[in-house]
């Protein structure tokens, strides 16, 4: 099966932390992406997002994954993996952020290899679109 990759750069005309923040948050993320993302687990960490914490992602009725957060950096880096539940496998997230002349810079990218053979294309679109779009969203809303 193949593996999948998907790499969205994104600039936001806002400080790190501000973006960092709206990204890593589960419950703002949710509502960054139009998704419904709650969050299942509390990390043992000092921010209830960092590590160890669990957010479920239900993006039809009746169907949900969970997702794990594996590092997290505040203000820098945020990695996740899908822990349970999904039509893919080896799946893995990646957020970095960068200052770049006054502006935040957001690495994104996901990795993943589909379960069910020859679905990876059709996986990734209905992965990256809706990612793009509300990241572009949300890069507006900064001005």
């Amino acid at each position: 099966m193949a593996r999948q990759q998907i790499r969205i750069n994104q600039s936001f005309n806002a400080p790190i932390e501000t973006v960092f923040t709206a990204l890593t948050d589960h419950h703002n993320f949710g509502r960054v992406v139009n998704a419904k993302i709650q969050r299942i687990k509390d990390s043992d960490s000092d921010n209830v997002n960092g590590v160890g914490s669990i957010r479920r992602i239900t993006p039809l009725p009746f169907s949900h994954f969970e997702e794990t957060v594996i590092t997290f950096e505040a203000g820098r880096l945020m990695e996740y993996k899908i822990s349970k539940g999904s039509p893919v496998k080896n799946h893995k997230g990646r957020m970095e952020f960068f200052e770049v002349n006054g502006k935040t810079q957001l690495n994104y990218s996901v990795y993943f290899e589909p379960k069910i053979p020859f679905l990876g294309k059709l996986l990734k679109g209905l992965i990256e679109r809706p990612l793009v779009k509300s990241l572009k969203t949300l890069a507006v809303s900064y001005g």
